[in-house]
């Protein structure tokens, strides 16, 4: 079976500071499945002790199977856990929404 030529996962980093706070937004592209999944983690994890807010950003997101689900609630939990920093979706598509929904997942990410 021929895999499908799709654009690669990768997330794009970008820091500012916001009324004294810093604001990590990760621009992701491309599909958040198993394969990939571990990519965004790599990029998060290390970003989370340092606090502030993390947006996760998935404008560009055109795909989430379940183990990229599973990436962005350990993410969450993580920043949970560490107390002095949040985690927050953006720019949320339809069939992700939709995802978050069905899973009941939706109100651990608008907290």
């Amino acid at each position: 079976m021929a895999e499908t030529t799709e654009i690669p996962f990768r997330c794009d980093v970008e820091t500012r500071e916001e009324d004294g706070v810093k604001v990590t937004t990760v621009e992701c592209h491309g599909r958040l499945i198993h394969q990939t999944s571990e990519q965004l983690k790599t990029v998060v994890k290390p970003i989370i002790p340092q606090g502030g807010k993390i947006l996760i950003d998935l404008t560009d997101v055109s795909f989430m199977d379940s183990m990229g689900l599973g990436t962005l609630v350990g993410l969450k939990v993580s920043a949970i856990n560490e107390g002095y920093v949040t985690l927050t979706l953006v720019n949320v598509g339809p069939r992700i929404h939709e995802l978050l929904k069905i899973t009941n997942l939706t109100q651990l990410f608008s907290s």
